[in-house]
């Protein structure tokens, strides 16, 4: 039943009711959900323009408007208020004495609004920030609550936003919205005994789960840190020739890697870990221009066998995701409590397929009121960076481009900084060798880094045994001197 001042009152997505959870567990730690996309724009921005924009965006859209309740409520649910006000920030630092100490500001101002946590049952779980640090360069800061949005739906937010700033405020010129209440609608109708029976299927036969920080005790204060590594134009070329060769995504390859190697460090023949999928029903009209939350986490099993090359691995890995693709709309814990598990996984794969595309130039000038803007009435994102982590002691993340990028998310109170960039240059060792011969098999993909075979070399020699010194090798005994 609706209430006064209410627009709507909707139920969760499975993916929120989990981040609702992880919100609500510890008060006072930080919010590792809280996400910040930062702008930085060359030309001279019209401050109330961008403001009006804003406005103009949260009317637009109501997953931009939510709230979270649960207190005394057998179900969380989300309310949608008719209107929010906008919540805006805005600082000039020309007045500071030079550039470093500007950016030094900037970057003291943003961090604060970063680690400050939102009120989930006040919405808008989301604020603006536009700071001035020179007559034609300012920074623009969205900072959010994961609850509200996704990549793809980010992407569709700053599209608009520049479009709305280009057209003052004016919403006309924008696609009609379909609502979120959509998507929650067709989740409702999905049938889920079905696919509990097909991820019980999937899953059946599973010892335990693949855990890389088990036993290790965990810190709710903790955030985690990143490593990061960018193939060069070659090796990406090669990695989209072999997909395309294949007939798989780059996806499935990076997924196949990370399987492989994560078999290695656990040194189990039957592994799991979590992927991102899209959520994004095709059949609702629209569903490409919709914001909201739509991805959803769910469990990729992957059984290594040493004898298989890993051309027929990678095959048969992207079939059993095709085979679960109806029933990715099941939430995590009910796929846990269908394995009959507490626990399934504690590493994610991540792949970022979105674009965001805001690096035009825009005018604030209203095209009804001019014909063109001059050149110097332009704005233009000239740099773009996004602060996002989750709970995972590892998160993969894979960022397509002319160069392709892998970041590693890890946890420094489970997994160091030293092992966590030793594992990023195995996964990207493993990965060569999956790109470079799939006829190879999977017992002889090479993990070990050059100096540890090295040294193996040179403590036991290559021959004895007749076997190649890295078969049956397991990571365990590696870590361990960590």
């Amino acid at each position: 039943m609706k209430q006064a001042g209410l627009e709507d009152i909707l139920p969760l997505t499975p993916l929120q009711e989990g981040l609702l959870f992880h919100g609500l567990y510890n008060p006072e730690a930080q919010d590792v959900y809280v996400s910040q996309h930062i702008l930085d724009i060359a030309g001279p921005v019209d401050g109330t323009a961008l403001r009006s924009a804003v406005g103009a965006l949260l009317a637009r859209h109501t997953s931009l408007r939510v709230g979270f309740r649960h207190e005394g409520l057998t179900t969380p649910v989300q309310i949608v208020p008719r209107s929010v006000e906008t919540p805006w920030h805005e600082a000039d630092l020309t007045g500071l004495p030079d550039d470093a100490a500007r950016h030094a500001r900037a970057e003291e101002l943003l961090r604060a609004d970063r680690e400050k946590r939102f009120d989930l049952s006040a919405p808008p779980l989301v604020r603006f920030t536009l700071l001035r640090l020179a007559d034609r360069r300012h920074r623009f800061s969205l900072t959010f609550h994961h609850l509200l949005l996704d990549g793809w739906s980010l992407s569709v937010v700053l599209h608009e936003l520049f479009a709305l700033y280009a057209d003052g405020g004016d919403a006309r010129a924008l696609p009609p919205v379909t609502p979120y209440r959509a998507f929650l609608g067709w989740l409702a109708r999905q049938d889920r005994d079905t696919a509990r029976t097909a991820w019980t299927d999937a899953l059946s036969d599973l010892d335990g789960p693949s855990l890389v920080a088990a036993g290790r005790t965990r810190s709710d204060d903790t955030v985690a840190e990143r490593v990061t590594v960018e193939l060069t134009r070659q090796q990406t070329e090669q990695l989209t020739a072999r997909a395309r060769e294949l007939g798989l995504t780059v996806s499935t390859l990076v997924q196949g890697a990370w399987s492989l190697l994560l078999s290695r460090v656990l040194g189990s023949d039957d592994v799991v870990f979590g992927v991102t999928v899209s959520g994004r029903p095709p059949e609702i009209p629209g569903i490409e221009s919709m914001v909201g939350l739509f991805i959803n986490t769910v469990p990729l099993r992957v059984r290594t066998r040493p004898a298989e090359p890993v051309g027929q691995l990678l095959q048969r890995l992207h079939r059993t995701q095709l085979d679960l693709l109806p029933h990715q709309h099941l939430g995590l814990t009910e796929i846990q409590q269908a394995a009959e598990l507490p626990e399934l996984f504690d590493t994610m794969v991540v792949f970022e397929n979105y674009p965001h595309d805001v690096g035009r130039s825009v005018s604030s000038t209203s095209p009804s009121q001019a014909p063109a803007a001059a050149p110097s009435d332009t704005v233009e994102v000239v740099g773009q960076s996004t602060s996002d982590r989750s709970h995972y002691p590892l998160t993969l993340v894979a960022l397509p481009g002319t160069t392709m990028r892998f970041r590693l998310d890890h946890r420094p109170d489970v997994y160091g900084t030293a092992a966590a960039e030793e594992l990023m240059r195995r996964f990207v060792r493993v990965l060569e060798a999956v790109v470079g011969e799939p006829s190879v098999p999977v017992g002889r993909v090479e993990v070990l880094l050059p100096e540890e075979r090295a040294e193996l070399l040179a403590a036991h020699g290559s021959g004895g045994s007749g076997l190649p010194v890295d078969a049956g090798v397991t990571l365990v005994s590696w870590f361990a001197r960590q």
